[in-house]
C-alpha cells in the first residue's frame, strides 16, 4: 500500500528538525539527536515499580531497569534489548515501549544497557546480551520473577541481540528464554536483501545510516556472516524459542526479518510474522505518532502472554 498518511506526517516532522543526517554526526552527537527525536514519542504510562541494578556480566558492568506491572505473585519476565544501530540509544529511548509491555502483558520487563559502539564493537553487546539473560534467570526470584517464564525481545539492534542471546544460549547450554519477539530485526549484515534498495532512502532509517551503524560496530577484519553478527547465515536455527516478529513495509529491514521467520520455519521453529503496511521503521515504539504502534504493542503483548501461559 502507499506510506501511511501517518507516516508520511511524521517524516514531515522529522524533515522540519533540519537536523543533519545521522551519519554525518559523531556518535555522540548522534546518541543525543536520536534522544530528542525520542521525545516525539509522548509521555510515558505509568507503571507500579522502576528500579535499577548494576550487574556484572562475564566481560563487563551494565545497568539493568526493571519495570514492574501491578500484579500478583511471580510474574512472567521479558529481557528487553533497545534498537539504535548497536551505537545510539538507552534504557531512556526505549522506555515507553517497556512500560507498554510491562503494563499490557502483564510481564516484569529487563531492559539492558548493554555496551555501545565504537567504544565496545562487536562482540561486546551480544556477550552482555546472553550475560543479562542468564544473570535474569539466575536472580529472578529476588526481581520477582519466575525463572521457568523468560522470554526475549527488542527491536532493531535490539532485536539482532535478543535472537543472538537465544542462540548463544542455545549453543553454550545456557538458560534458553522461552519466546522471542522480534521488532524490524537486523539478521544480516550484508546489507543483501532487496528491501534495502527499494527502501533505502527517504524512509527515516537509510542504507547510509545502516552502513554507518555497522562501520562503528563491525571491526574491520570481521566476516558479517557470523551468526552472532548476522544469524541469518547460521547454518541450523533448530531448538531456539518459538518467535513472533513485526516488519514494517517500507523499512530496510522488512526482508530480513521476514528471511529470518523463513528459516526459522524451515528449522522447525514456531514463528509468527506480522507486516505492518505503510509503516517505516521506528514506528513501534512512537506510540504517540501512530495508532498501528499501539495495534503492535497490544499485539506483542498478546503473543508474549500467550508464550507465557502455554
Amino acid at each position: 500500500m502507499p506510506l501511511h498518511p501517518q507516516a508520511e506526517a511524521f517524516l514531515n516532522q522529522v524533515a522540519a528538525l533540519g537536523n543533519p543526517p545521522l551519519w554525518t554526526l559523531a556518535p555522540e552527537q548522534a546518541r543525543q539527536a536520536f534522544l530528542a527525536l525520542r521525545a516525539l514519542a509522548g509521555p510515558p504510562e505509568p507503571v507500579a515499580k522502576v528500579d535499577h541494578r548494576l550487574i556484572r556480566g562475564s566481560q563487563a558492568s551494565f545497568v539493568i531497569r526493571t519495570y514492574t506491572p501491578e500484579h500478583d505473585g511471580p510474574l512472567p519476565m521479558t529481557v528487553y534489548f533497545h534498537g539504535g544501530g548497536f551505537v545510539i540509544g538507552n534504557l531512556d529511548s526505549h522506555d515507553n515501549v517497556c512500560r507498554a509491555l510491562a503494563n499490557r502483558t502483564p510481564t516484569l520487563v529487563v531492559s539492558v544497557d548493554y555496551r555501545l559502539a565504537p567504544e565496545h564493537p562487536f562482540p561486546a553487546a551480544p556477550i552482555d546480551a546472553y550475560d543479562a539473560v542468564q544473570w535474569v534467570v539466575a536472580h529472578a526470584e529476588e526481581l520477582g520473577g519466575d525463572p521457568a517464564r523468560v522470554a526475549v525481545a527488542g527491536d532493531s539492534a535490539g532485536a539482532n541481540l535478543a535472537t543472538v542471546a537465544a542462540l548463544m544460549a542455545r549453543n553454550r547450554k545456557g538458560h534458553l528464554p522461552i519466546f522471542q519477539l522480534l521488532v524490524y530485526p537486523v539478521t544480516d549484515a550484508t546489507h543483501s536483501q532487496p528491501s534495502y534498495e527499494e527502501n533505502g532512502e527517504g524512509y527515516f532509517l537509510t542504507k547510509e545510516a545502516m552502513q554507518w551503524f555497522l562501520g562503528h560496530y563491525v571491526p574491520p577484519d570481521q566476516d558479517k556472516r557470523h551468526p552472532y553478527l548476522s544469524p541469518l547465515f547460521e547454518k541450523d536455527l533448530s531448538g531456539l524459542p518459538p518467535a513472533h516478529i513485526i516488519v514494517a513495509e517500507y523499512d530496510p529491514l522488512r526482508d530480513e526479518g521476514t528471511a529470518y521467520a523463513q528459516r526459522l520455519e524451515q528449522a522447525g521453529v514456531a514463528v509468527s510474522v506480522s507486516h505492518y503496511a505503510g509503516m517505516v521503521h521506528g514506528f513501534f515504539s512512537l506510540i504517540a505518532h501512530f495508532d498501528d504502534a499501539r495495534r503492535a504493542l497490544d499485539e506483542s503483548a498478546a503473543a508474549l502472554r500467550q508464550a507465557f501461559t502455554g
